[in-house]
């Protein structure tokens, strides 16, 4: 075979089932698990909440290294990734405001923009993709360690008061960084549309 017929040659096709995606899918299946947990009575059950959020959240940075590193991105992947860390994060949310750990308002907040911007990324696909920003990933890991926080069973711990401030102080930033990038996204979304329309500022 020549050189130029190599490299003429399409690129191997990324299988559906490669372990990026059974990862992901892996954390979907996760999330009743750790809604079950939590419903259970008992330190211990929530203590096993808390591991398997943990675990659900680390999937989520396992699957994405290992899809961009071993070339395994698909478009079920682009997808799911995304809709399985809000359903997780979501899903955690509500569950600690209903069992009155976490005011309501700031569940309510978090949820409004983090549908509302995969809503608007949506909207602009046909002016481009709006990629995640640095903003963008610090919201994530404050979300997950403030959750996490909450979660832990703080009644196991001698030091429980103190404990459950620093999840309020972690959640703080976590509200006040998800709308401050909640903000940026609509601003970078419509200059976006603008500077595919021809108009500039």
């Amino acid at each position: 075979m020549s050189t130029h017929d190599s490299a003429a040659s399409p690129a191997p096709r990324v299988p559906l089932w490669n372990i990026a995606n059974i990862l992901t899918m892996s954390r979907l299946v996760m999330v009743p698990v750790f809604v079950w947990f939590m419903f259970l009575d008992g330190p211990w059950w929530r203590l096993a909440a808390f591991a398997v959020f943990v675990l659900a959240a680390v999937t989520d940075r396992i699957d994405g290294e290992l899809a961009r590193r071993r070339n395994l991105v698909t478009d079920f992947g682009k997808i799911a990734d995304p809709i399985a860390d809000k359903a997780l994060t979501g899903a955690a949310l509500v569950v600690l405001s209903l069992q009155g750990d976490l005011w309501w308002w700031v569940t309510i907040a978090i949820l409004v923009r983090e549908w509302g911007i995969t809503a608007l990324r949506f909207a602009v696909l046909r002016y481009g993709v709006m990629p995640a920003s640095q903003g963008g990933k610090l919201k994530t890991v404050l979300q997950i360690v403030a959750i996490s926080l909450y979660l832990f069973p703080a009644a196991l711990l001698p030091f429980s008061a103190v404990f459950t401030w620093a999840a309020h102080i972690v959640m703080g930033a976590a509200l006040a960084v998800t709308v401050w990038t909640g903000l940026a996204y609509v601003v970078d979304a419509i200059r976006l549309i603008r500077a595919k329309d021809g108009r500039t500022e």
